[in-house]
């Protein structure tokens, strides 16, 4: 499975690089036909296709840096560097809008007149290209939150170019030329959308919140059901990248040895198996321990205080 997997990651690498290099070279194609035809729209374009090579770069730092091995310095990996990418990645992509909507702003007080006929083939090749490269990231996207950075970029994209190819058949027939600064805010609207939800899921991994699609009182009463579990507290669950989730909690137990405790800590692991959860740190706890240590003795009086009130 690890082998398949990382066979994956080295294809979706591959993708990256040819996807950087092709969107590289259209973006000086589309800056020089957007100066040249006067459009907004293209430039605009172009200055979203340029963080789109820009999110494909830090897909591939974060891709590297994800595959490496713990050391002894990151215990954990490096989960978080795709996690830390995509959020780089979606804060430039709101800066790149603040800009559109300025330039915009300007257009509106002072049309200019624009080559709809460039702005029509450079946006409908704008469109293949971003396609072609949706094609290629869309397996990984879902499993990966820093390739799905990438994969939203291109889709807005793709969306956006669609719209400048429909923008410019207006302008043809109608010879209204707000058309094009109209297109720009609506381009600059869909990257702030984009970028807002890439930014709200890497900012919850690196507070450490509570995994996407995870309930904390789901896991908990799945956890008091476990066969010989008596309680469940100071439970956490947080993610180390976009597919890594860890967990720790105490778990009240009979007093018992660790050979027969062992059975209900694998039972545990199971379950939590079952909600993606494979970083686990469980401590037992028995209720007879108030003889041994202090500490815990107040833990147990405190739960064993929680069940008869």
């Amino acid at each position: 499975m690890s082998v398949h997997h990382h066979g994956h990651k080295h294809q979706t690498g591959r993708v990256l690089q040819w996807s950087l290099l092709a969107t590289i070279l259209f973006v000086v194609v589309e800056l020089i036909a957007g100066l040249r035809a006067g459009s907004l729209a293209l430039i605009s374009d172009a200055g979203h296709n340029f963080t789109d090579a820009l999110s494909l770069v830090l897909a591939a730092i974060g891709l590297y840096l994800e595959s490496r091995p713990a050391d002894s310095v990151k215990t954990y990996g490096y989960h978080r560097a795709g996690v830390l990418t995509a959020f780089v990645n979606a804060l430039t992509l709101v800066g790149i809008s603040l800009f559109i909507f300025y330039e915009a702003w300007q257009r509106f007080f002072h049309p200019r007149a624009v080559q709809e006929w460039t702005m029509f083939w450079v946006a409908a090749a704008a469109v293949a290209l971003n396609g072609g490269i949706m094609w290629g990231l869309h397996r990984d996207k879902d499993r990966d939150l820093n390739i799905r950075a990438a994969f939203m970029h291109m889709l807005g994209d793709a969306i956006s170019s669609m719209a400048i190819v429909g923008g410019a058949v207006l302008i043809y027939f109608t010879g209204l030329n707000v058309i094009d600064p109209i297109l720009s805010v609506l381009i600059g609207a869909l990257i702030i959308w984009t970028a807002w939800d890439i930014i709200k899921e890497s900012l919850n991994v690196l507070l450490e919140g509570l995994p996407r699609g995870t309930e904390l009182a789901q896991v908990t009463q799945a956890l008091q059901r476990v066969e010989g579990v008596i309680d469940v507290h100071d439970l956490h669950i947080w993610s180390l990248g976009s597919s890594a989730h860890a967990l720790s909690c105490h778990v009240l137990i009979q007093d018992m040895p660790p050979s027969e405790s062992n059975s209900i800590l694998q039972r545990i692991n199971d379950l939590l198996g079952k909600f993606h959860i494979h970083h686990t740190t469980i401590q037992f706890e028995h209720t007879n321990c108030a003889l041994s240590e202090k500490p815990c003795s107040l833990l147990v009086t405190a739960h064993q205080h929680e069940h008869e009130s």
